[in-house]
């Protein structure tokens, strides 16, 4: 754990009773502060009582009595409007933070240069974090990995010099968290996604912007608009800024050119580090661009022949073109974590051909109308989840596919269609281009029914577990 000393003395106001929430508290408690913490669930409440914290209902307390409001990152800020907490901090002239504001002010106490790497993007961010902390880790490093994957930031290990902090961070923790100072920050890409609470994607790519804005080497990545916009603004304000891309590098950057992550240098040219071929958890282009993130982020702690290793051996994420296993030259893919087209898209672009697709659950704001250039790639679709009618019109007769309703059929169709395939290696893909929660609490329990349904299919053979 990392006591927060912030507010030593004083009463902090935590609102949002989840992993963060509880984390919150118990480091508020063990740096000397008091927490009054709350929460609208009442199954939160019962279950943070059950787990020895006291609780104080917000709505009807003193609030200039506190010095602060510590939110979670899941409750509106500002959009669609402001939570009823936020509006009563505001109203008592108290800041309202993260708890990873928490873990940065701690940081500036204990031990200002202590590495810290932050990352962040629409997608990709998880995977990235995640073959971050792992190339360290093999590499003899100490990791604390943490933030929006894995563990509460605040259940991790202070900061130290000698101890790599490596946390992934949503626009939502961004936006709590206004002293947001990494040693290297990491933004892979911007493009439409939680608008419904910044407002606009301007606003949503600003928010995205602070975090390499604050940060001593900024690592973008320059395949979108709004990020080649945030390159040039850092680099106008004297910035120390690492240029990624997919392809093959432009002077003075960092890329992927013949199956390898490279990079120009200015005196020796094109430098080739690590080749992917063989990866099955670094397939497709769009994981191209998170190795390159990752060795830009990395390469000043790391030994260039060190590189090679730590790749070869990264497991890859779950849910995340997770390779669950093969039958005959039948692919089985999860890439459940696919909550909308441009990462499903990401996942179509990884074949060329002979992909048996099940897709649908409850469906973002323009569909998968901008997937119409990879349904040539696609053998039949198999439809789930409320999305199924509305997916089924934009196929049209474009793309073969049936509405299968559940997983249980599409898993049990899409194997019996595939078994059929000519192809090398015709795929079974779970990219759903959706949210999960018409049928599933979220999308790590409609992948791991998915990988369930597969590991029971005869003769399947399954691949090792992912990280």
């Amino acid at each position: 754990m990392t006591p927060s000393t912030a507010f030593a003395g004083k009463t902090v106001a935590v609102f949002g009773l989840g992993a963060s929430g509880n984390a919150t508290v118990r480091s508020l408690l063990a740096g000397g502060a008091a927490a009054a913490a709350w929460d609208d669930s009442p199954a939160s409440r019962a279950a943070s009582e059950q787990a020895g914290l006291a609780l104080t209902d917000l709505s009807t307390a003193d609030w200039s009595r506190f010095a602060a409001l510590v939110l979670a990152p899941g409750v509106p800020l500002t959009h669609p409007e402001p939570h009823w907490t936020v509006v009563k901090a505001k109203a008592a002239g108290i800041e309202i933070i993260g708890d990873v504001e928490l873990f940065a002010r701690e940081r500036e106490r204990l031990c200002p240069d202590a590495p810290f790497i932050a990352i962040t993007g629409t997608n990709g961010k998880s995977t990235t974090t995640a073959l971050i902390a792992h190339i360290l880790r093999v590499t003899g490093r100490d990791v604390a990995l943490g933030g929006n994957i894995g563990r509460a930031i605040l259940t991790l290990e202070p900061p130290s010099p000698d101890r790599v902090h490596v946390i992934e961070l949503s626009s939502f923790q961004i936006d709590l968290m206004p002293t947001l100072r990494p040693s290297v920050g990491v933004l892979l890409n911007v493009t439409p996604d939680h608008i419904d609470r910044h407002g606009t994607i301007e606003s949503y790519a600003a928010v995205k912007e602070r975090l390499v804005a604050g940060a001593k080497v900024a690592v973008v990545g320059v395949e979108d608009d709004y990020c080649r916009a945030i390159a040039h603004r850092l680099e106008a304000a004297g910035k120390i800024v690492r240029r990624v891309r997919s392809e093959k590098p432009g002077v003075h950057e960092y890329g992927f050119a013949g199956g390898k992550v490279c990079y120009d240098s200015r005196f020796d040219g094109l430098v080739e580090v690590v080749s992917l071929d063989g990866i099955a958890s670094l397939r497709g282009r769009h994981n191209a661009q998170n190795a390159v993130a990752a060795f830009a982020a990395t390469w000043d702690l790391v030994r260039p022949a060190d590189f090679a290793a730590a790749y070869a051996s990264f497991p890859g994420l779950a849910h995340r073109m997770e390779e669950v296993g093969r039958l005959g030259s039948m692919l089985f893919i999860n890439d459940s974590k696919a909550t909308n087209a441009d990462s499903t898209e990401k996942a179509l672009a990884s074949f060329e051909r002979d992909i048996y697709w099940i897709l649908g659950g409850k469906p973002k704001e323009g569909g998968i109308a901008a997937l119409r250039p990879f349904f040539p790639r696609v053998a039949k679709a198999y439809l789930i989840g409320s999305a199924s009618k509305e997916f089924a019109e934009t196929f049209g007769s474009a793309v073969a596919h049936e509405l299968s309703e559940t997983m249980d059929n599409a898993v049990a169709a899409a194997t019996r269609d595939a078994a059929t395939s000519s192809g090398a290696e015709p795929v079974v893909l779970l990219s759903p281009a959706c949210a999960s929660y018409d049928q599933y609490k979220n999308f790590e329990e409609r992948g791991d029914h998915f990988r369930r349904l597969v590991s029971a299919i005869p003769g399947i053979a399954l691949r090792r577990a992912a990280a």
